[in-house]
């Protein structure tokens, strides 16, 4: 492919190598949940207890992975109720076991039917990485069982096994819930916490740029279904609204391009306000997160009091602003009150899981439109790999022929970073699991009884470091099946080196792969930011549009923010993959892609500020302004496609045409003036160094009110 390096021997391989392998053996420091993983830990030693005292070995087998997957699967980043999860994990799981038993390992039909199943599931990462990371280890269950292939009988009543032990965590997050709605109390705090310190730093430097991701991360968590609005608390419904509504208006009240200069009791004020705004909101931040009253400071009450007009130094629209400050604050103060939920607001509604699934079908099979889509490759190279583990497992002399095909199967996702630090984490963690287990077995010699209590702490401690690091995660995962096998009487010399063999087998096939057949996210670098300008393209011209009749409704305004929002994270996120691939594209430097990032995430925070200073009286000139913005804005998304760097000759223009026909301060003319400047910043950035043209400057005299934060003292 043209502009990119890719050879395996080149040092953007043995770069991107030793990023990796450092990502997937590091533990990170993460808040752990040891209430939620006693319990449980509790559950899956009570299922193995009674299975191993009304039945045997194979049957506390079947039904403690079913527990132990089940359970998994409830840790999934997903705002999903975790019942939901565990029960569509223990539906799954359980048909993959009776086909596992029902086809067996010496069939040869096992192997066609390992693919299709393989596939489907590496297909389902299009749903989403919480359908992808339940459907994978249905894939696990498959290829253990059929080992031990049997009648129909004998299928139903493992898969039945399978299907009661994935219940239990279904019962248990039912009857003894851990914070049930904690996670989403803390993603809305800390949604909150993040406009806070906003707040603070702009008090600091009146043209910062704020992080969506905390809005992001909080409007997902927030969208609940009729029925978890009927039992939910209330104080989770309007908050976030008021936290969108209230970040415009604390950029447009700092920002000194809009009407309160830098020095002055003017600009003391606006301090003192922004100041007030972090307290009144860190306070709020911490009633939701401990469902109790909002306490505001006093001198935080006493700064939000609006003085008198003679008393006041603020000029008018700065005055405008910090009333709404002030309203919108107080609303916020009175959602979220856990004593006072009269005013709460409708809240954002989420289909339900039977509605999801067909348009997650809908995904899968759009899937095969796309030849070069991740997803799609991702399933081809799973199914390939696994199948392929699986056949060569099958000719060598060592038993155990699914591990290969299980470690291939667990490292591989569908991005190159998370499959190679995976690989080198799985490798990492069995070698040190395996080896302590080993070790214990082989000193203490345990018996059943013991063997199944140190699997349920292994599993204990998969529990609590499931968010800490890949590789430690599977040292404790390997010591679970040292301890499984140990229970079921298999010798240590007939498992434990198999296991290490075959799990280096499965991670550099799986390695290899992703070399032959890869899905680089840095050739679509250029189709991201073109989408991404794109859309600030469209949130600009809407708040445009907004000042030529007020009177429109929100909602194609909201519609264009949150697509900027989606649209900047597909760009950070592919920025991040592309950072660790072995490639280089020629046409999109590290540098002109650091450029392009700021000058587009002003952009977006200029569009803010045209939505905060909405006029008195309508602007119908504006119209003209947003509609060449919208046009100058597509313009440039195709030039970015086809590799070239946009003009904006047209939204020159209609800002000339403005300034012989309206006032040249207008917050619209004001505004879009300052977008030119981003725009042409943007094409500053994507210009060859020996093309740009020298001493480049902005068209606006308001630019240099708008530097980076970097460059700020």
């Amino acid at each position: 492919m043209p502009g990119i390096e890719d050879s395996p021997g080149s040092p953007h391989w043995l770069r991107a190598l030793k990023a990796t392998a450092r990502t997937g053996l590091r533990a990170e420091r993460r808040r752990l949940e040891p209430v939620r993983v006693l319990r449980d830990a509790a559950g899956l030693a009570a299922v193995m207890a009674v299975s191993l005292v009304l039945f045997d070995q194979a049957v506390a087998l079947s039904a403690g992975l079913g527990t132990f997957l089940g359970s998994i699967a409830t840790y999934q980043r997903s705002w999903r109720p975790s019942p939901v999860l565990a029960l569509a994990s223990g539906i799954s799981l359980a048909v993959a076991v009776f086909l596992g038993h029902l086809v067996g390992a010496e069939s040869p039909l096992f192997p066609l039917v390992l693919a299709v199943w393989t596939f489907l599931a590496g297909l389902s990462w299009a749903a989403g990485p919480t359908v992808g990371g339940i459907a994978t280890p249905t894939v696990a269950v498959m290829l253990v069982p059929a080992t031990l292939a049997g009648s129909l009988a004998h299928a139903t009543g493992q898969a039945a096994m399978t299907a009661l032990g994935g219940m239990v965590p279904v019962l248990l997050t039912l009857l003894l819930p851990v914070r049930r709605w904690g996670a989403r109390r803390d993603a809305l705090a800390d949604a909150l916490a993040s406009e806070a310190d906003y707040a603070r730093r702009l008090r600091e430097d009146p043209v910062a740029l704020n992080d969506p991701q905390p809005l992001m991360t909080a409007r997902l968590a927030v969208a609940v279904t009729p029925r978890e609005a009927r039992r939910g608390p209330a104080e989770l419904h309007g908050t976030l609204a008021l936290a969108e509504r209230l970040r415009p208006v604390l950029a447009a009240l700092a920002d000194p391009a809009l009407g309160v200069p830098e020095r002055g009791a003017a600009r003391d004020r606006i301090r003192e306000l922004l100041d007030a705004a972090g307290l009144a909101l860190d306070a709020a931040a911490r009633a939701v997160r401990q469902s109790g009253p909002v306490r505001v400071p006093p001198a935080a009450r006493s700064a939000l009091t609006t003085p008198d007009t003679a008393d006041d130094p603020l000029p008018g629209a700065a005055r405008r602003n910090a009333a709404r400050l002030v309203a919108l604050l107080t609303d916020l103060v009175e959602t979220t009150d856990s004593r006072h939920t009269a005013g709460a607001e409708e809240p954002l509604l989420r289909p339900a899981l039977h509605r999801r699934v067909p348009a997650a079908l809908r995904q899968m099979r759009d899937q095969f439109r796309r030849p070069a889509s991740p997803v799609l490759r991702h399933a081809i190279r799973l199914c390939a790999v696994v199948t392929l583990c699986y056949v060569i497992s099958a000719q060598l002399p060592l038993g155990h022929n699914y591990w290969a095909p299980l470690a291939s199967l667990m490292v591989m996702r569908p991005e190159f970073s998370l499959t190679y630090s995976r690989a080198i984490g799985r490798v990492g963690g069995t070698l040190v699991g395996a080896a302590l287990a080993t070790g214990i077995v082989q000193l203490t010699h345990p018996g059943t009884a013991a063997c199944a209590i140190l699997t349920v702490i292994c599993a204990g401690l998969v529990y609590l470091f499931m968010y800490s690091g890949y590789g430690l995660v599977l040292a404790c995962a390997s010591g679970y099946v040292v301890f499984l096998l140990a229970m079921a009487g298999e010798p240590w010399t007939q498992t434990v080196p198999d296991r290490v063999l075959l799990t280096v087998l499965g991670g550099a096939l799986a390695m290899a792969a992703y070399a032959l057949y890869p899905a680089w996210e840095t050739p679509a670098l250029h189709a991201r930011l073109a989408d991404w300008l794109d859309a600030a393209g469209r949130y600009a011209a809407a708040a445009l549009d907004h000042h030529a009749d007020p009177r429109r409704p929100p909602a194609e305004l909201t519609r264009a923010l949150l697509d900027v929002r989606t649209a900047w994270a597909a760009w950070r996120d592919a920025l991040a993959k592309a950072t660790f691939e072995p490639v280089r594209h020629r046409g999109l430097s590290d540098a002109a892609a650091d450029e392009a990032t700021h000058a587009l995430r002003r952009l977006g925070r200029t569009a803010m500020l045209i939505e905060a200073q909405l006029p008195e009286h309508p602007v119908p000139a504006a119209a003209h302004l947003a509609e060449a913005l919208r046009i100058t804005t597509q313009q440039g998304r195709e030039a970015l496609l086809a590799h070239r760097v946009p003009q904006w000759q047209d939204l020159e223009q209609a800002l000339a045409a403005w300034d012989t026909e309206e006032p040249p301060d207008q917050p619209a003319r004001q505004g879009t003036g300052l977008a030119l400047d981003h725009l042409n910043d943007l094409s500053h950035a994507l210009t060859e160094p020996e093309k740009r043209p020298p001493g480049h400057k902005s068209h606006t005299p308001m630019a240099k009110l708008h530097k980076d934060e970097a460059e700020r003292p």
